[in-house]
């Protein structure tokens, strides 16, 4: 039996009993119910397992849970102030940047640590950053019409 793993989920304290070798996205989808969270490739390739650890883009697929001990760990679920939709959710939204959604949590949350660390990227750069985030549906013009958009109101102090 494992001993209790506790980290800050989505602005909450938790615990897990889960194997420290356990992946987080499995942790986070079966123990905490938050699917938000895709399986998609298994090997880190194409970003739909995306969460925030202390701000940074982690891909969770490959990521063990015990690496998030005492640490904060935000799920596309966390990203809203309550109801108030995060400015990248609402942006993904207005450019109708998403077709079947299964990219768009690790999309949002790949963005949001790019523009944490660099608030007023050109389109080059965000290409650059987006570049390993795969969209089988082709929405990304939109999308990175979108991150754009989010990148202007948040600079404008709205929310980051």
């Amino acid at each position: 039996m494992s001993a209790p793993l506790s980290f800050r989920l989505n602005g909450q304290p938790v615990q897990t009993l889960a194997a420290p070798d356990r992946t987080l996205l499995w942790v986070l989808r079966t123990e905490f119910g938050l699917t938000g969270t895709k399986y998609g490739c298994g090997i880190s390739q194409c970003g739909s397992c995306t969460v925030l650890v202390d701000k940074r883009a982690v891909r969770t697929c490959i990521e063990p849970v015990a690496s998030v001990a005492g640490r904060e760990v935000i799920t596309i679920e966390g990203l809203a102030q309550g109801e108030k939709l995060h400015p990248l959710q609402e942006a993904f939204m207005q450019n109708d940047a998403l077709q079947c959604g299964f990219c768009t949590p690790g999309m949002i949350l790949t963005a949001y640590a790019f523009l944490h660390a660099n608030p007023d990227p050109t389109r080059e750069q965000l290409i650059k950053a987006l570049d390993h985030n795969l969209c089988r549906c082709g929405a990304h013009v939109r999308i990175l019409d979108a991150v754009l958009s989010a990148a202007a109101t948040m600079r404008k102090g709205a929310s980051s």
